[in-house]
């Protein structure tokens, strides 16, 4: 039961970068995970290459790099991995671990280990064939006798090793990775950005094409009304004269029926010396009939006054050239 206490402290106290005991400092990162401090800076410097190290005389800037344990994203400032905080009780607590062993306590509980085919023989050998951890007697005279073995330490300490830089490969490639994913998201940051801005642009080119069609639909309206006010003007003129003459006209009729109606000689002759009627005075009522009726009244529009066809426009070539407007493919 100590024992495997022992190896459960111990798991809790390996690094998961290098796989080893945390070798002090000790840094705590935010997700209150631990870290080697030099595993933490490897981590850092694989994730931001660009980073200047400690000492530089420029000043540095901060980066980010995501815990090899939970994956959240560590956010540090300029001075890096050296301004994260030092675990204290767990190096004081591998301090004290380190006095009660001098091993690892897997290898205690390895001591224990027998083989099943030889109950009092230890495993002790490791056969490379058959690719499994054996005692003596199985190599001398058990199932392994014609396999080739080593020794179960060099073989562990040689798979460990392998394992170790083959996990700390997949940890700077996974931490390339999300370096990787960083820039992309980056870069979709970047292209919604110019997207943007470039809708924007475009929209005010088209806003300006609008104001310039606009403007130039005022004049042509422009252009238009003062035509139409002119010809309304002339024909209006014109009617307001041959309405003076048809009322002077039915005043004269309305006269020469009164004079008709008249019995007597010498007042019908009478009535244009006396000053009365719409001709002047002297001037008989038959004459005045006669020069009405014989007034010019021939001033009127000429046919085809009021068409305002010619004010059509033809923007078909206008419109083909707008369909053709394209992004510029040239600096």
């Amino acid at each position: 039961a100590e024992a495997r206490s022992m190896e459960s402290l111990e798991k809790q106290l390996i690094c998961p970068i290098c796989l080893e005991m945390f070798s002090k400092p000790v840094v705590i990162l935010p997700c209150q995970h631990n870290l080697c401090r030099k595993c933490a800076n490897d981590v850092f410097q694989a994730s931001n290459p660009l980073w200047q190290s400690r000492g530089s005389s420029a000043v540095p800037s901060g980066g980010r790099f995501r815990c090899p344990s939970c994956r959240h994203e560590v956010v540090l400032d300029r001075h890096g991995v050296y301004g994260l905080q030092r675990n204290l009780l767990v190096e004081n607590i591998i301090d004290i671990y380190k006095q009660e062993s001098a091993r690892p306590l897997h290898a205690k509980a390895e001591q224990h280990l027998m083989c099943e085919e030889h109950e009092d023989e230890r495993i002790n050998i490791y056969c490379l064939r058959c690719e499994a951890p054996t005692c003596s007697l199985c190599k001398v005279f058990g199932a392994h006798k014609d396999c080739e073995v080593a020794p179960l330490p060099a073989v562990y300490q040689r798979q460990k090793s392998e394992l170790s830089d083959g996990i700390a490969m997949l940890v700077a490639g996974n931490d390339r990775i999300q370096a990787i994913i960083t820039q992309m998201e980056e870069i979709c940051h970047t292209i919604e950005e110019n997207g943007r801005r470039q809708k924007q642009h475009l929209g005010l080119r088209f806003d300006a094409l609008y104001g310039i069609l606009e403007e130039r639909k005022k004049e042509l309206l422009q252009s238009i009304a003062a035509e139409q006010e002119a010809k309304l003007q002339r024909v209006r003129g014109l009617i307001r004269q041959y309405g003076d003459h048809l009322e002077a006209s039915s005043k004269l009729v309305e006269s020469a029926i009164q004079a008709m109606e008249e019995p007597q000689m010498a007042v019908y002759l009478q009535r244009p010396l006396a000053g009365k009627g719409p001709a002047a005075p002297g001037v008989s009522l038959p004459c005045r009939v006669t020069d009405m009726s014989k007034a010019s009244m021939s001033s009127r529009p000429e046919p085809g006054y009021e068409n305002m066809d010619h004010f059509s426009i033809n923007v078909d070539y206008v419109a083909e050239m707008l369909r053709t407007i394209e992004f510029q493919t040239g600096a």
